[in-house]
């Protein structure tokens, strides 16, 4: 069943009922200020760092599960009701949210009452604008008390939810007028604050939560409301808050706007106050200027709606597939942009206190985003392997305040390198740029260790070759991409990290996985190297890479598939001789992507090996047959029940790997089969067995084994929006972007039928029609000449290209 649909004339998705299996999420914000919110008003904002900048506080595990939030609450006449449902749950006579590109607009109607709430991230203010407009819908004048609601956090995310004995002496505002001020720490150490304003005249407010909800009463109990009138508290500790009170009138058909505005604050250490112990506001009231009418705040929403547009019009698809066109030209490039800003921080699913920006997230997200912002995936980059080590390792991860990286989630696996040369390789492909080859970038953030990137890279593909274990395939060391697979920890005691505690000295676990992507990722370094002319070290690395296919296809074969691993003691893992995990999803795909097995017909018989023991309806499983209990040699993927995640779930992120080989080997069915089976649109018509929003990807979707098979887990923030948008865009449809020109290879199912894609790159614009699908074998015509091969060279800025793609068997 469905809960809401598609308007894709409006790129928004439109939630038909509050009650939705879980809270339907959605990401304000593009560049500093974030906020996530829920379709019923949940969630949180933060500027920068959802760590160490929350500005509101969510209780996560909480009963019910989406409590707190934004509130606007609505007391007409003694009815208490709120346009968001909860957390009065007031039965609505309308209720719909519109999820769109950076912002949400939530309406109810109740009593002849119209509300609808728009929340956005403004382009160019480290703000969240909430624009409330009311309407009388009947023929009689109404009053009414309109009520906000915010929870400050104070600050650290994780202290705030800990180290109470501190935190709840500590809370601190200020009030002027319509405009509350958050200060806590400000008399100390922070040069931030934050406010909470409304562009009228108030007739109350609060800063304290026990007297705006009243003692011993819940959220949907607050007495103010019920009372119709605020305390005017002011908070001194225990529990900071910001709630305006503001009598509105309207006549028969009248309506009026409100502008509520969230903003965080910075103020150079000298200007800190204005008069001893009052905060400068000045600050402050350039920002709520830039709101303080209506006019101004919607002007400023258009303007957020005109970037969106342009941003995604670096890629789009007209076929005769609805679903296919707004995954493609909407929503999967919508989730790439979020991955870049969160990486995996921050959503319902992470805290946003335990995980940064992943080294291998970071890099692998940049795959989906880097044809939209290219200027900021550079910067990316140079941030990213800052905090690679002098050796070639990197740290996992690194905080996105400081930028600095750190073992707070464990070290030491040894697929990290790679993918730094992966998100290079793909940014200079997309732009032509290899000038940031010569940048000098630190190792360690350390500036007396910084050398050129092309350096960074080097030591990235040699940092595989110094590791390699006794089969001459890459030692695995704490894990490679499936974090979970943990050959040299062997963990017996409860409550101990398979991310951090000590790994094994003397094993020698072996990871096939790394040996493919080293196949499939080595070329691009080699070609680096020939670009600079550096003949040498391309034909070095060409000759590892070949090295390392012959190493994969000698010890990494196991009959049918390839094998995943050698264990600690040098076992295989992934074979048909062990009695569970006989055969892991990973390998199938990247080393076919390497060019593994591609003349000896191993490629086909390794993914038909996968469409008969992996794959089901709800896509392809890691492994089977699934753990049935615990195996400390193998670590943490045995810890979960069978089906789930790790362990025989559906990982939404190596699944587009499977695709991609599918296109390689020339198989368009079976390529376009997998990509539905997971897309998130194809999905809607289950959304009460997936449960998650049915407009963005989820990491996991519980597999055959599970209790409660297709149900999703972990959405938005994943590496699936990004091999995905590859998958489809770059091997599925075909339009594929290569250092000297655009690849043309389209290989998808045959009932998409003629579609049209159109590419901006490089500042000219590609419009490539593929005649005919089902096929994967085309020839080209560049405005209307036919060419030899699938390179269509670029053309000089402002060109506009036009091809055609036929099925080779098609006369012209």
């Amino acid at each position: 069943m469905r809960f809401g649909h598609f308007d894709d004339d409006n790129k928004e998705y439109v939630i038909e009922t509050p009650t939705t299996p879980l809270p339907w999420i959605n990401y304000l914000g593009s560049q500093d200020f974030f906020s996530l919110i829920s379709h019923t008003g949940g969630g949180y904002a933060f500027y920068r760092d959802a760590k160490m900048r929350r500005l509101l506080r969510y209780r996560y595990n909480n009963v019910p599960v989406d409590a707190g939030g934004r509130i606007f609450s609505i007391n007409d006449q003694g009815d208490v009701w709120s346009p968001e449902f909860f957390p009065y749950k007031k039965e609505l006579d309308f209720f719909e949210t519109r999820h769109g590109l950076g912002y949400t607009r939530i309406t109810g109607s109740r009593g002849g009452l119209k509300a609808s709430v728009l929340f956005y991230v403004p382009l160019d203010a480290h703000a969240e604008v909430q624009i409330v407009t009311l309407t009388n819908e009947t023929d009689a004048p109404k009053d009414i008390r309109l009520f906000s609601f915010v929870e400050f956090a104070l600050w650290n995310a994780e202290d705030d939810q800990t180290n109470y004995q501190r935190n709840l002496s500590l809370g601190e505002v200020e009030v002027d007028g319509s405009s509350i001020y958050h200060k806590t720490e400000y008399r100390e150490r922070r040069n931030h604050y934050a406010v909470y304003s409304v562009n009228e005249p108030i007739v109350g407010f609060d800063t304290d939560r026990d007297s705006y909800l009243g003692q011993q009463n819940s959220w949907s109990e607050a007495q103010v409301v019920f009372d119709g009138k605020s305390r005017d508290s002011i908070a001194h500790g225990w529990y900071p808050i910001a709630s305006h009170c503001l009598n509105v009138h309207l006549e028969p058909g009248e309506s009026r706007d409100l502008v509520f505005t969230l903003a965080y604050v910075e103020v150079a250490e000298d200007q800190k106050w204005e008069s001893p112990g009052v905060v400068n506001k000045d600050p402050a009231r350039t920002i709520l200027a830039q709101f303080d009418t209506s006019e101004k705040a919607w002007e400023e929403f258009s303007r957020l709606q005109q970037y969106w547009d342009t941003l995604l019009g670096s890629y789009t698809v007209e076929s005769g597939d609805d679903k296919l066109d707004r995954m493609v030209n909407i929503w999967n490039q919508y989730q790439c942009m979020v991955t870049y800003n969160m990486s995996r921080s921050a959503s319902y699913f992470e805290t946003g206190i335990g995980r940064g920006m992943g080294f291998r997230d970071s890099n692998q997200d940049l795959l989906g985003f880097v044809h939209l912002v290219p200027e900021r995936a550079r910067q990316r980059i140079l941030d990213i392997a800052a905090t690679q080590l002098p050796d070639g390792s990197a740290y996992h991860q690194y905080q996105p305040l400081t930028k600095r990286g750190n073992d707070a989630i464990g070290s030491g696996f040894n697929d990290d390198p790679l993918w730094l040369i992966a998100g290079v390789a793909a940014y200079i492909k997309e732009t032509g740029d290899e000038s940031i080859l010569d940048v000098m970038v630190p190792f360690d953030n350390d500036d007396s260790l910084a050398a050129p990137l092309m350096e960074h890279l080097r030591r990235s593909f040699d940092f595989t070759l110094n590791n390699l274990g006794p089969h001459g395939l890459p030692l695995i060391g704490r894990a490679d991409w499936n974090d979970c697979l943990n050959l040299n920890v062997l963990s017996k005691e409860p409550g101990e990290s398979f991310q951090t505690m000590p790994n094994r000295e003397g094993g020698v676990a072996e990871s096939v996985f790394i040996g493919g992507m080293f196949a499939a990722i080595g070329p691009d370094y080699a070609q680096l190297a020939r670009r600079r002319k550096d003949f040498g070290e391309a034909d070095r690395a060409d000759k590892a890479v070949e090295t390392m296919r012959r190493a994969v296809s000698e010890s990494g074969w196991d009959g049918k598939w390839f094998l995943r691993a050698y264990d600690y003691d040098g076992n295989p893992v992934g074979s048909n001789f062990n009695a569970e995990g006989k055969i892991w999803i990973e390998p199938q795909g990247y080393c076919i992507m390497g060019g593994i097995g591609m003349e000896d017909g191993r490629a086909i018989e390794a993914l038909d090996s996968v469409r008969e023991r992996l794959n089901t309806p709800n896509g392809s499983v890691v492994l089977n047959p699934a753990f049935t209990h615990y195996y400390p040699e193998y670590g943490e993927i045995s810890t979960y029940p069978p089906g789930y995640k790790e362990n025989a779930g559906v990982f939404c992120h190596n699944n587009p790997w499977i695709m991609i080989a599918e296109t390689i080997v020339g198989r368009p069915e079976r390529a376009w089969e997998y990509y539905k089976q997971i897309a998130p649109a194809y999905r809607e018509d289950i959304s009460e067995v997936h449960r998650l929003e049915p407009y963005v990807y989820a990491q996991m979707i519980a597999g055959k084994d599970a209790a409660r098979p297709g149900e999703a887990k972990n959405s938005w923030l994943t590496g699936t929006a990004s091999w995905n948008f590859v998958a489809i865009s770059q091997y599925l449809l075909g339009v594929r972007p290569d250092y000297d020109g655009l690849i043309i290879d389209p290989c998808i199912g045959a009932e998409v039928g003629e579609y049209t894609v159109r590419r901006r790159i490089r500042g000219a614009d590609y419009i490539v029609r593929v005649a005919a699908t089902g096929a994967s074998d085309y020839r080209l015509l560049v405005d209307g000449v036919e060419v030899e091969g699938k390179l269509v060279p670029y053309a000089s800025a402002g060109s506009v290209v036009k091809i055609d793609a036929l099925p080779r068997n098609t006369e012209l």
